[in-house]
């Protein structure tokens, strides 16, 4: 059996949320939520919360949930998630968000399988239809844009692809704008070769790690979902996500 790993990075020092992974959402600190989510997955073998931080180790090890501490230093989530890897001697790994309390226990199950069954990609990833034009408009939303086989052809923060003959209200109706979600999965071997590599230009004029994938010319298969629960970036999004806790029932 493949050893498929869930790695959640949960840096204590966010700078647009300092302590926000232990920060109460509904009652219960945020890591908490996404751990029991992941826990609902069936094709995971192992998940382990990656933190630079003891006050997240602590609570961790208070809560029966694996943690690692990983170093200081990493410039990225990716590296903290390939360190775990390594470390863990994984098959292929889930990197999934430690802000996303209503992550879909059946998305991390469809990117696990492609994973392990499908030996055409690299990595995979997930996205969901554009249905705002706010949304398409903005650069913190990332566009994926994608080939006849599901798979990336470009992640950009700009609105592509870029319709030149159509009005801005008939654009969305085409279907074809897609927003890049953040959970990302590995193939161990190209997880080592993409961390290997020196960050590509396009990346660091995007801002986007996955660029440098593509860059490194590998296969990004994208699940295309309608799951999309609210990220806590914010202090303000606590609210947001403890109304999708209750709409999911969860709360």
């Amino acid at each position: 059996m493949k050893h498929v790993l869930a790695v959640i990075p949960a840096r204590y020092e966010s700078s647009r949320f300092p302590g926000k992974v232990l920060h109460p959402v509904g009652g219960k600190p945020l890591i908490q939520w996404v751990v029991e989510r992941v826990r609902l997955a069936k094709r995971i073998t192992e998940i382990v919360v990656a933190t630079d931080s003891e006050k997240v180790m602590n609570f961790c090890m208070a809560q029966g949930i694996n943690c690692m501490m990983t170093r200081e230093d990493h410039q990225s989530g990716t590296d903290r998630v390939a360190e775990v890897a390594t470390a863990r001697g994984a098959d292929a790994v889930i990197n999934i968000q430690g802000d996303e309390p209503v992550i879909d226990p059946q998305l991390v199950d469809l990117l696990a399988e492609r994973l392990v069954e499908a030996s055409d990609w690299d990595m995979v990833t997930a996205a969901t239809p554009i249905l705002d034009l706010r949304e398409l408009n903005d650069p913190s939303v990332v566009k994926v844009v994608l080939n006849k086989a599901g798979g990336a052809l470009y992640f950009s923060r700009a609105t592509i692809p870029h319709f030149r003959d159509l009005e801005a209200d008939a654009i969305l109706a085409e279907g074809l704008h897609y927003r890049h979600l953040g959970i990302y999965g590995y193939r161990r071997s190209f997880l080592d070769q993409f961390i290997a590599a020196p960050s590509a230009q396009i990346e660091a004029a995007e801002k986007l790690e996955q660029l440098r994938a593509l860059y490194l010319g590998g296969k990004i298969h994208v699940t295309i979902t309608d799951a999309r629960g609210p990220g806590v970036d914010h202090p303000e999004d606590v609210a947001v996500a403890e109304a999708a806790l209750r709409e999911a029932g969860l709360l």
